[in-house]
């Protein structure tokens, strides 16, 4: 089949949203907003609310431009909260894996023993793209390293682990084997089972990866699902029956952590404050289980 959908100016895009039903209260300001905001990438914020099984997506709930511009901004301000907390979790995570394994093991290089990890295929593969990011990096120890020592070769994990990226980390430490290092890690965080930890750090990566490329989180179903734990140190959720690839669950693992790294901190006030502000969010297309505020993590 051949693509053959014509462009369409502003007017005609408004014209075509207002024969599906959506209403405005204002086309000056809607024309402004879909000159900076695609109409394409608001489609996926009306997607809910229309019949797509028919060829002209008609509403089937009444809503206006403003509402769907509201919920636009919620979304938002919603992957600035989500980024805000990836940052704290990231931080720790690099920090708790530097400092137990280099501790533990007495080799700030310990990262590159090919005998700790499971998989020595993905491990050469892990190391290669490391220290291509240890190469590209501009941090100025790595320069001072590289300057000053010859051996070893590569700097300690303290310096190479910090210019990784999210995702590599989270490779590296899913690789690692199963040893009561990996699983002291992963009880700093309140989780007893090291595959656990592993599961989230990998669906945060993915999650703030979206978020860094302005990606929509309301109503996503995300690629990575997050492992559900059965055991905790802190109570957790109590009801599990949820999706484990939508937000609500990614949210809990997040705000387990937390409350773990960062105790008194405002994840859970700031979005029940933001989750205030638009009559359009409908929490369960978020994964958000009737019952949600009834839980320990989320009072």
């Amino acid at each position: 089949m051949i693509y053959s959908k014509p462009p369409l100016s502003l007017q005609e895009q408004i014209q075509r949203l207002k024969d599906r039903g959506l209403t405005f209260g204002n086309e000056v300001k809607a024309a402004h907003y879909l000159s900076n905001i695609s109409n394409y990438r608001l489609r996926a914020y009306t997607y809910p609310f229309q019949d797509n099984s028919d060829p002209n997506h008609p509403f089937l709930t009444e809503m206006s431009f403003e509402d769907l511009i509201s919920l636009y901004v919620f979304d938002r301000k919603l992957r600035i909260l989500i980024f805000n907390g990836i940052e704290k979790i990231e931080i720790a995570l690099r920090t708790k894996i530097i400092y137990e394994y280099s501790i533990g093991c007495g080799n700030g290089n310990w990262y590159e023993d090919e005998t700790m990890y499971y998989d020595h295929i993905q491990f050469e593969e892990h190391m290669e793209t490391l220290l291509n990011e240890i190469d590209r990096s501009n941090e100025t120890f790595i320069d001072h390293y590289k300057t000053k020592y010859t051996q070893p070769e590569n700097p300690p994990a303290w310096m190479a682990l910090e210019v990784a990226s999210f995702g590599l980390l989270s490779k590296i430490y899913r690789n690692l084997l199963n040893t009561k290092l990996k699983t002291k890690v992963a009880r700093e965080f309140g989780l007893t089972n090291s595959m656990v930890l592993s599961s989230w750090m990998f669906t945060f990566s993915n999650m703030r990866n979206i978020v860094a490329h302005h990606g929509r989180l309301w109503n996503r179903r995300f690629v990575a699902s997050v492992q559900l734990p059965t055991h905790t140190l802190r109570p957790f959720l109590q009801n599990t029956n949820i999706y484990p690839n939508k937000l609500y669950a990614l949210m809990s693992c997040m705000n387990f952590i937390l409350q773990e790294i960062s105790p008194g901190n405002c994840f859970v006030a700031d979005f029940k404050n933001l989750i205030k502000t638009s009559d359009f969010i409908f929490l369960h297309e978020m994964g958000f289980p009737a019952d949600w505020e009834n839980e320990s993590i989320w009072q």
